[in-house]
């Protein structure tokens, strides 16, 4: 922020029950520093305590607040006590009549009051302006600077918490976070009005709060696209992760009306991936999040629409058009559909590990959490490339981390340069052979009791972080009367569909399907949703890309 955008966003505040003294302070107040800040004026103590909580609410700052000693219900030194808990960092100034002098003193020695002015003050040249403009100095030189747009207040151990955390990380909208325990949570939460039951309380960057709001609303208030523009499209694509996006970005740029929709955050599996070192043309590696970006950036540069926090659960054949249908009932059409839904990772089944899902137990990088791992033991459940790239990030600041893998050894399922780069780490330990047999801890993960495959002898181990990658299965069900699957849920496509030389049952086109067309004409599958893809981002990017070509030959020839 800019000082001159800080400084218009930088409130005086004046409190006096006499509306001709309200008036005559905030005039003379306005003309002094009106250009430069702006003057809110209350007439009662509990107003000027509502006026200062939505300020809190919006991220607006408040460099002094003016308050006259007597008023009825709650004098000014009551109020500037209580004004205190809401801008601790605000100077305090009590006005005052002649014979309340004594009481003046007394509260700058027990409610910490900055300084007290006698009424009346004229000239204000000599006896207001030089008091305020040596308090405005001294605010600035302090600890005033504002937070980030985007506040969120939760507890540490809240699952909801959590997924509320990386679920704006992952889709880049900036925020600070409060623990509800410390000072500045507990102020937030008074001034929405909450007592902490329910949490997390996310302040959007209008001063709205959302109490435990869910990803649809929370994405809306935040400035994420969740409703299309149009009815109809050339093509929609489901899914964000790299194969969506690479669709995207090929759709878009080559003139197809585009609409991208993802369920809850742009990058899939890859979004979360700390670091990507065999990805072509970034031989210094990048993080996920950071291709993600790029990538988004890239199709919406392009004119494609992103749609986050929409759910699809149905697809439609109506004549020419696919429709999709979303969880709220709502709709869009389109010539063309590609699916590039993805997989989400497995859920362990072991006792324990449900109930403190989010507290300790996490499924993928959840890189919110990582700088909290500093100097603690964690654990790491698999024996892929996304588990070996978690634990050589966790491992820059963990005391040590333990890669539990149920197989022999890394090497069957895991890159050579990560099997190298885990080696070469002096805290990173593998136990081959070994599982999770249950996870315990009342409000979060203390402890794991792990299972020597080969043996069957059990270890109780003390552990506060594990995160899993224990594979993964496709979001697909939605799908199940539309779109022919394998029997593991993998979308069936092209060569796969006619493997007894014979077209799909309900194929009524005289050409056989293109090689990454489904069962329906016209919709496509890119990614790791399709079976026997390669499960590479690369590759994905590649499917998604191609997808498109063959939409461009689907709809010539439609």
């Amino acid at each position: 922020m800019t000082e001159a955008a800080e400084a218009a966003r930088t409130v005086i505040l004046t409190v006096d029950d006499d509306p001709g003294v309200s008036r005559a302070v905030a005039r003379d107040l306005r003309r002094r520093y009106g250009a430069s800040h702006r003057i809110v004026r209350a007439e009662s103590g509990e107003s000027a305590l509502e006026a200062l909580r939505e300020l809190k609410l919006r991220g607006d700052l408040v460099a002094v607040i003016l308050a006259d000693y007597r008023m009825p219900q709650m004098n000014g030194i009551e109020f500037l006590e209580q004004a205190l808990d809401v801008y601790p960092g605000a100077r305090r100034v009590l006005l005052t009549a002649y014979a309340d002098t004594n009481a003046a003193i007394d509260a700058i020695n027990v409610v910490d009051v900055d300084h007290y002015l006698l009424k009346p003050w004229d000239p204000p040249e000599e006896k207001l302006y030089p008091v305020l403009d040596d308090l405005l100095e001294a605010w600035r030189r302090s600890d005033y600077r504002p937070v980030p747009s985007t506040k969120v207040v939760g507890h540490r151990w809240s699952a909801r918490s959590s997924e509320v955390r990386e679920f704006l990380a992952r889709n880049q909208v900036p925020y600070r976070w409060y623990s509800a325990d410390e000072p500045e949570g507990r102020r937030l939460l008074a001034a929405a009005g909450q007592d902490g039951g329910r949490l997390p309380l996310v302040v959007t960057p209008e001063g709205a709060p959302l109490v435990a709001p869910r990803a649809p609303e929370l994405a809306a208030q935040v400035g994420l696209a969740t409703t299309p523009a149009a009815d109809f499209y050339d093509l929609v694509v489901i899914g964000g992760g790299p194969a969506g996006l690479g669709a995207a970005v090929y759709g878009a740029s080559e003139g197809l009306r585009t609409v991208l929709v993802e369920r809850s955050a742009t990058g899939g599996q890859a979004g979360q991936s700390s670091r990507i070192e065999n990805y072509l043309g970034f031989p210094d590696g990048v993080s996920g999040g950071q291709l993600t970006e790029r990538a988004r950036r890239q199709a919406a540069k392009f004119g494609a629409e992103i749609l986050t926090a929409r759910e699809v659960t149905g697809l439609e054949v109506n004549g020419a058009a696919r429709t999709v249908r979303f969880s709220d009932g709502s709709a869009v059409a389109a010539h063309s559909v590609i699916l590039a839904t993805g997989v989400s990772y497995r859920q362990l089944r072991a006792p324990g590990c449900e109930d403190l899902n989010g507290c300790g137990v996490y499924y993928g990088s959840a890189l919110t959490e990582a700088p909290y791992c500093q100097g603690q033991d964690v654990y790491v459940v698999g024996g892929a490339n996304s588990a070996g790239q978690a634990a050589m990030y966790l491992a820059r600041k963990a005391k040590s981390v333990t890669l539990l893998v149920r197989g022999e050894s890394l090497s069957a399922s895991m890159s050579h340069y990560l099997v190298q780069q885990i080696e070469e780490s002096p805290n990173i330990s593998v136990r081959p052979r070994t599982v999770v047999e249950s996870a315990h801890g009342t409000d979060h993960l203390e402890q794991l009791t792990l299972r020597d495959v080969d043996t069957g002898a059990s270890e109780l181990v003390d552990a506060q972080w594990m995160f899993v990658f224990i594979g993964a299965a496709p979001l697909t069900d939605w799908l199940d009367s539309t779109v022919l699957r394998d029997p593991r849920g993998f979308i069936l496509a092209g060569p796969d569909l006619t493997a007894d030389g014979r077209p799909p049952s309900g194929w009524e086109l005289e050409r056989p399907p293109y090689h990454l067309e489904t069962n329906v004409p016209g919709v496509f599958v890119a990614g790791d949703a399709r079976a026997e893809s390669a499960k590479r981002v690369a590759s994905a990017v590649g499917e998604g890309a191609m997808a498109v070509m063959l939409v461009h030959r689907y709809l010539e020839q439609s």
